[in-house]
């Protein structure tokens, strides 16, 4: 029997509202869960199958996107999508800002890139095969 339902990355941002907002306003995510009651710093944002965790933990504490780490890979979250042409219509039509457009990528992998408020880089789409 599998127990694995899902994972979902957690991200260190810096204004839970602004990266809320983006995540629901801009790619069309829930949010499912923002706290505690008073004073809410974490939230968890999902759509479809997948969710991330957005967490401020302290104005001195900030994001670190991988693609400051390491050029050769950018990639904070990969986010399986059957339809990366199609979803790529859909957030170009919200007036989504794009990293990079929907393309083959150089490991064959049909998709595009998006760059959240935080600088954490999202890559939907799936592989060639």
């Amino acid at each position: 029997m599998t127990n694995l339902t899902c994972i979902m990355p957690c991200f260190i941002i810096a204004d839970l509202k602004i990266s809320v907002s983006f995540y629901v306003d801009q790619l069309g995510f829930q949010i499912t869960y923002i706290g505690p009651d008073e004073n809410p710093y974490w939230a968890i944002v999902g759509r479809d199958n997948i969710s991330i965790m957005l967490k401020a933990v302290a104005p001195e504490i900030k994001p670190i996107p991988n693609r400051t780490r390491h050029e050769w890979a950018p990639t904070d979250a990969y986010i399986s999508a059957a339809e990366p042409d199609t979803l790529f219509e859909e957030y170009r039509s919200n007036g989504v800002t794009f990293s990079k457009p929907v393309r083959d990528n150089s490991d064959n992998l049909r998709g595009f890139e998006i760059e959240d408020a935080d600088g954490y880089i999202l890559f939907f789409g799936h592989p060639n095969l």
